[in-house]
């Protein structure tokens, strides 16, 4: 505390005063642990206590229910902090045990964290509007409730409605196991659906009539596995059949179906790879006398850290030092880390370029020249990055080596280990984006970092025009009431929302 200016002394003491309150709240998304764009009761229950806090509050953004901001001041430079509230399917997992235990079979989870990222960005929020109110310096606090993280490319569907483009800078965070800034960029991706229809027929009595679906798929499928071996090594490609035609295998099946996900560190290189996998699937559909129809249903942009905001960031984590675990944070961590093999504790950290850590929990910030210049991973975040100066810190919240998406971080996603790390970042959110207000030559430096990355380049949506948020096809579990909030106060805006 005593590297920290009065400023940010004031606001760290506000955040203490809100803690309770966000603990509760990130335990409770943690219950709800609902999917991509079926967020509704994780999203009501931010949008009741901002809107009783004094909010003003947007809802349904970019045509997504789930979505909304929440704005508190009337002039000054506009401070955006990033949530996100949606969890994993099949992630289901009891809290503080140390073996896989799901909660309801079947069930959801919050296996990256998800429910620590809202709670901590909502808490800075609050500790900045009582730090703007009682000062009386000029500014507006953000925060954006984004769903559909998890491969739902929510914040790219934001982002091409122009949700963000008054936004002067942009700050978030990622719970990890880690405490370092996030200066690297990601993997840009793009999901497509190709579907194939054919002609049914008896498989036995009348093959030569049929024409198979199936086999197109299955076809391009060989195809692409060739195509692997002649595209750039950091490219990745996925697939998944989403309809094989049918069980029956004395019917010639009519309809298949299979999806793409192509990720590589630039987008353009994702456009050439989807060109040359287009003309795979025609090529399929060519050879079994199908027709073929393709559609890109989603997309991410790779990230683009500001380097001057990330610096300023980077600077407020030194000064606050790591998160305060103690002997029985450390205990516990011991203990899942037995749950966890080597070989996955050394994958998850090798990503970030920490496979040398040691110990049960990180207490120190991995130096940002140590972490690889792109990581094997991808976040709307990337397409938030490209229109506005964004910076992303990871702060530690589980045991060193816990891999994300597993059973073992939903485990932990309860603990006073994810408590005291979801704590510490809203601190270094906080405390950076009073810095910004205060010192209007960083938010400049940074905007010019942007204007300089950017060049002659101006941003394009990944996602075609067309295609709109797959909010129809989210899964609403079973029995949930979703009690809706009631809203009052207004947002002018001028991106597509319901004002509150």
């Amino acid at each position: 505390m005593s590297k920290l200016n009065e400023a940010e002394r004031d606001v760290v003491a506000r955040i203490e005063l809100y803690r309770p309150l966000c603990t509760h709240l990130s335990d409770r998304l943690w219950d709800l642990a609902e999917t991509a764009y079926a967020e509704h009761a994780s999203a009501d229950l931010q949008i009741r206590e901002l809107t009783r806090e004094g909010f003003r509050v947007t809802h349904g953004l970019a045509g997504i229910p789930t979505a909304f901001v929440a704005e508190w001041g009337e002039h000054g430079p506009v401070i955006g902090l990033l949530g996100e509230y949606d969890a994993l399917p099949q992630l289901s997992q009891v809290a503080g045990s140390t073996t896989r235990a799901p909660v309801v079979s079947a069930g959801n989870g919050h296996g990256c964290g998800h429910n620590l990222l809202g709670g901590a960005a909502l808490l800075a929020t609050l500790a900045v509007r009582d730090h703007l109110r009682d000062t009386g310096a000029a500014g507006r606090i953000r925060y954006y409730g984004c769903p559909a993280e998890e491969g739902g490319a929510g914040k790219t569907f934001m982002t091409r409605a122009g949700v963000f483009d008054d936004v002067d800078a942009v700050l978030t965070w990622h719970p990890s196991s880690i405490y370092a800034i996030e200066a690297m960029s990601t993997l840009a991706a793009l999901h497509a659906r190709f579907t194939f229809s054919g002609h049914a027929a008896h498989a036995a009595a009348a093959p030569h009539l049929g024409r198979s679906a199936l086999d197109a798929v299955a076809l391009m499928n060989v195809a692409a596995n060739y195509l692997r071996e002649h595209v750039p090594s950091d490219a990745r490609l996925h697939y998944a059949i989403h309809d094989t035609g049918g069980r029956a295998p004395n019917v010639v099946q009519a309809r298949a179906e299979v999806v793409y996900q192509i990720r590589a560190p630039e987008l353009d290189v994702v456009h050439s790879i989807q060109a040359r996998l287009l003309r795979i699937a025609e090529g399929a559909a060519m050879m079994t006398e199908t027709t073929m129809r393709v559609r890109v249903e989603k997309a991410m942009s790779n990230m683009r850290p500001n380097p001057a905001l990330s610096d300023l960031m980077y600077a407020r984590m030194e000064a606050l030092g790591p998160v305060p675990f103690d002997d029985d944070d450390r205990a516990f961590a011991r203990q899942m880390q037995q749950a966890i093999s080597n070989e996955e504790a050394r994958a998850s950290l090798a990503i970030f370029g920490a496979a040398h850590l040691r110990g049960e929990l990180h207490d120190a910030i991995l130096p940002a020249e140590r972490m690889p210049p792109v990581l094997t991973a991808s976040t709307d975040v990337g397409d938030v990055s490209w229109v506005v100066p964004t910076a992303r810190c990871l702060v530690p919240c589980f045991a060193l080596g816990t891999p994300f998406h597993s059973w073992q971080l939903v485990a932990q996603g309860k603990s006073s280990l994810a408590h005291k790390g979801m704590t510490h970042t809203a601190k270094v959110l906080a405390i950076t984006a009073a810095a910004l207000y205060h010192h209007p030559a960083a938010l400049a430096a940074a905007k010019e970092a942007l204007r300089e990355q950017s060049g002659d380049a101006a941003y394009r949506c990944p996602i075609p025009p067309d295609v709109e948020p797959p909010v129809a096809n989210a899964t609403i579990a079973a029995g949930d009431a979703r009690p809706r909030a009631t809203f009052r106060g207004a947002f002018p805006s001028q991106y597509a929302g319901v004002q509150s």
